[in-house]
């Protein structure tokens, strides 16, 4: 019976404003499966969305539209982005599936009937962002620990898990298993700042947002969308229905793969519901890091990801999608966080893929086409032969032993050592000298037998991690098919063909400057007013209806926080208070007011128009402002005290 591998990516909330990072646990995940499908195992990779939950409702709500129509396009564009990427799940699992809304929905009613869900009122701080809820003393500087943003304090009744009672034996789960969790870091991190704080019981429903999975129990309440999107990991094989086949033959999971920032809920949170509803537990879970840049998370919402720089979309236009999962495979030292900057990445294309590998390739290609037409005969081992050949044979084992390990970044050093080692033989065995030579004829197909089977044996090895190139190398050596990892088994007499250069060597000044001059177009574009804006800036306005003036919404907000957009001299970015919510707005009144004055300062919004991004921040209404003969600006304001979120009228 084949050994089974069951792996997993957290599922994503489809925001649209994709970056490199987001493609970094799934091309981890990609590799792993590929490789352990190439090991003989039988493979089961997850991924999916995760579409419930304020946030979304709120999205929809802003344009106009159901949730479901604001989510579709996004799920699709997320697709093509994995297709894009090369990346092979076994199955996406959308929240919205009905088989998945009707396995929580079991999963809630297995834990309700065994007493561990239980009514109560619930008051705590919410993160909307990070659908997170957490105590006054988990804040830092009164804001969201893990993302840093504004949260709000709610009060409604709620279900709660009794996430408490399983405190004891997470804290033996870890004394017991230490390797539950990796890297270690994240253990010590659980343990002391979690469990042995003591755990608190867990809100799992909501009463006030409607989007979400209903309770079997309670059709009033909605899923936590914590625990809706947990549950994926069992109701993606069919966990609690007729058919749990793919549950009995998969789980548990070998390897949840997420990010540090979500490890709480999987390492605390996921394998509590598992203990209540009495099922394994996974056999790992591995929290890696970020992908930074300038030592910063890379984040949208921190302008930090300038699309030229780090789009998935444009960078695999611009250098292919191998070129990218050899940069996140090769380049992020695992369990850690890793710098991304275009120079590195566009370094390693060179040193590696194009000095090295595509180098080894065109070499080796030329000179069998040249000097044989065909696969040469491999003849008899001599000099520095069996050195190669030694690293060839052993290659399998050792980038075994490191994707067991999860350390990808070393199994790829160990593939491009071999290579290197090739790339030197070469020099030693000077064959371009042996073809001047007839005596030497034998010889000199042995030492370029050598070299195709060394390239094919490292193409093998490569495929989980750069399947498109290596799928066209292995084709012109006419063993596309090829899996046996044997030195020698590349068949003498069969056919070759020269390949163009499979990674062409880049100019670095070149590719940075291009890559600097669409930044900048991209920046003067953002902070261009639209001509549409200039015009209606000009002028006497047309009359309009009174009924069109009242699809305007105006209300009294306070400013909270204000800080100054750093690509523009003119913006300021303003978090408003609008009743219980917090909105994202730009303005531009910095020549006018300093970030310190306007904190505090009752204003008045214009709160449905459609959200923008104003020099890459998201902008979700507008301050009115007068203006005077002169062209300044004041901030138009209530003449009385009035509570923020009150309607202008």
């Amino acid at each position: 019976m084949a050994k089974k591998y069951y792996i997993t990516t957290p599922i994503y909330y489809p925001s649209g404003n994709w970056h490199i990072g987001h493609c970094y646990t799934t091309v981890i995940c990609d590799a792993l499966a590929r490789f352990h499908k190439m090991k003989g195992e039988e493979v089961f990779f997850l991924t999916g969305t995760d579409e419930h939950g304020q946030k979304v409702e709120k999205e929809a709500a802003k344009r106009g539209i159901t949730p479901r129509e604001f989510i579709d396009p996004l799920v699709a564009e997320l697709k093509d982005m994995w297709r894009l990427l090369g990346v092979e799940y076994d199955r996406f699992l959308r929240t919205t599936d009905p088989d998945h809304v009707a396995c929580v929905q079991h999963i809630y009613q297995k834990l309700y009937e065994s007493g561990d869900i239980y009514k109560a009122e619930y008051t705590g701080y919410y993160c909307t962002p990070c659908e997170a809820f957490w105590t006054e003393t988990q804040l830092k500087e009164g804001k969201c620990p893990d993302c840093g943003r504004e949260v709000t304090l709610q009060k409604e009744e709620s279900y709660f898990f009794r996430l408490s009672k399983y405190a004891p034996r997470l804290l033996r789960l870890y004394e017991e298993k230490p390797d539950f969790l990796r890297p270690r870091s994240r253990v010590n991190e659980m343990v002391n700042n979690f469990l042995k704080a003591g755990l608190a019981d867990l809100s799992v429903s909501r009463t006030t947002v409607k989007w979400g999975i209903p309770l079997p129990f309670d059709q009033k309440h909605t899923a936590y969308v914590w625990i809706d999107a947990l549950s994926n990991y069992v109701s993606a094989l069919g966990y609690g229905t007729a058919d749990d086949s793919l549950y009995r033959k998969f789980y548990p999971a070998d390897l949840h793969m997420v990010g540090k920032e979500i490890v709480r809920f999987h390492a605390i949170i996921w394998p509590a519901i598992l203990m209540a509803l009495g099922e394994p537990l996974p056999e790992h879970i591995y929290g890696h890091g970020w992908l930074l840049i300038g030592g910063e998370k890379l984040s949208k919402s921190k302008e930090n990801a300038r699309p030229e720089l780090t789009d998935p979309y444009a960078l695999v236009k611009r250098y292919g999608a191998d070129a990218v999962r050899y940069y996140l495979l090769r380049e992020i030292p695992f369990g850690s966080d890793g710098e991304y900057t275009t120079e590195r990445f566009l370094l390693r294309i060179n040193a590696d893929l194009s000095n090295d590998l595509g180098n080894l390739v065109s070499r080796t290609q030329a000179m069998i086409v040249q000097n044989f037409g065909v696969i040469p005969p491999r003849g008899k081992e001599e000099g520095p032969d069996g050195a190669l050949i030694a690293m060839c044979e052993g290659l399998f084992e050792r980038v075994d032993a490191d994707m067991g390990a999860l350390n990808a970044p070393e199994a790829l050093a160990e593939i491009f050592a071999v290579i290197d080692r090739a790339n030197k033989y070469i020099d030693e065995t000077t064959p371009w000298l042996l073809a001047k030579d007839p005596s030497q004829r034998a010889r000199l197909g042995a030492v370029l037998y050598n070299l195709a089977e060394t390239v094919r044996l490292c193409c093998v090895m490569l495929r989980p991690f750069l399947p498109a190139a290596t799928e066209k190398i292995l084709k012109s050596f006419g063993c596309e098919d090829s899996a046996d990892l044997t030195f020698g088994a590349l068949k003498e007499g069969g056919p070759i063909e020269k390949l163009p250069p499979v990674f062409p060597r880049l100019d670095l000044k070149k590719e940075l400057a291009e890559v600097e001059k669409l930044c900048a177009q991209a920046k003067a574009k953002a902070d261009a007013p639209s001509p549409a804006a200039e015009k209606e800036s000009e002028g006497p306005k047309p009359p309009v209806s009174f009924e069109d003036f009242r699809k305007l919404e105006l209300k009294v907000g306070e400013v909270v926080a204000c800080e100054k957009v750093k690509k523009s001299e003119k913006l300021l970015h303003e978090t408003v208070k609008l009743g219980e919510e917090l909105r994202s707005v730009v303005s531009g009144i910095a020549k006018y007011y300093t970030p310190e004055e306007m904190v505090g300062k009752k204003v008045v919004v214009v709160t449905n128009l459609k959200p923008v991004k104003l020099c890459g921040v998201l902008s979700e209404g507008m301050i009115l402002c007068a203006e005077d003969g002169a062209g300044n600006l004041s901030l138009v304001s209530p003449e009385r005290l009035v509570e923020s979120g009150a309607t202008v009228r």
